[in-house]
């Protein structure tokens, strides 16, 4: 008889940081059924994102909204469920309410980076703290395939015009949590329309703009290859530099040039595929990860 596989309890969370030099401080929270001090984190609700969890939890128990950073080292262990997997970001502070003390967290600190390690109960939380700190901070740069659009024999219009049908308007709807998680604050696309619409739920919901570059478009971008990896190059750079995380949507043809663009292998993207690439204040890749679309 085959064994039952047991999958593990999805959980996420960060290390929190805030403050520069001798200033700078980690949120720990106290959770009084273990009587513990620990980095905040918890489950997965049903088909969320682990990078979404991370954020949602963070801010439910801490009242610290943050925007994610560099992906750290997962934690296992188990529980009395089963195992259990805990992936963590490196988590920047971007506002912060006071929350009430409840029976799950009882208190909130932000604790000086010199006592933080030996304030934590557990040695694996230690560890991805240690990891955390030994990251310079970063920005987030992410490379998109557009949503699902339209299919090419069901349009007879300039292809330019093609849409994204109603699972690419899913698609991009779910990326609305996606790019808030990382703090997106600047987003480019092909001049197509089915890269800008899939950018737009995003932008209405961030009051930012869409602006157009008809590098990324299938049309130009194939025939300048070279232009759109130098292109995405500077724009990478850029973003480290100002510290404003960035976003920009192109085409399948034109994908391997703007991946070529942050300096990494290509790699096939299923329509609303995002790349998110983190880099320091010189533009290097510090860490990088792929996020599959969700189901739609």
């Amino acid at each position: 008889m085959k064994a039952k596989t047991i999958r593990p309890i999805r959980s996420a969370g960060a290390v929190v940081l805030r403050g520069q030099g001798v200033r700078r401080s980690v949120a720990l929270v106290h959770r009084p059924a273990y009587n513990d001090w620990s980095l905040p984190k918890g489950k997965l609700e049903k088909r969320e994102p682990a990078y979404s969890a991370a954020v949602r939890e963070v801010e439910e128990e801490t009242g610290v909204r943050i925007r994610l950073g560099a992906p750290l080292s997962d934690i296992s262990y188990m529980v009395i469920k089963g195992p259990k997997i805990v992936h963590f970001w490196v988590g920047y502070a971007v506002s912060e309410t006071a929350r009430r003390p409840d029976h799950e967290v009882d208190e909130v600190e932000w604790v000086p980076i010199a006592q933080a390690r030996e304030r934590l109960t557990y040695l694996d939380e230690a560890a991805v703290l240690d990891e955390a700190l030994a990251m310079p901070e970063t920005t987030p740069f992410v490379v998109l395939r557009h949503a699902k659009a339209t299919l090419r024999k069901d349009w007879s219009g300039d292809d330019r015009k093609r849409p994204i049908d109603a699972k690419g308007k899913a698609q991009a709807s779910n990326l609305v949590d996606l790019l808030d998680s990382y703090g997106i604050g600047l987003l480019k696309s092909s001049t197509s329309t089915r890269c800008v619409q899939t950018l737009e739920p995003y932008a209405k919901a961030a009051r930012l703009t869409v602006t157009p570059i008809s590098l990324f478009s299938e049309e130009v971008g194939e025939e300048h290859i070279a232009g759109v990896q130098r292109y995405v190059r500077k724009l990478m750079v850029k973003s480290g530099a100002t510290g404003v995380g960035t976003a920009v949507c192109g085409h399948r043809p034109v994908l391997p040039a703007m991946i070529a663009g942050v300096e990494l292998e290509s790699r096939p993207m299923t329509p609303a595929t995002a790349l998110v690439v983190h880099v320091d204040d010189e533009g290097l890749v510090v860490a990088h990860e792929w996020h599959d679309p969700r189901p739609a």
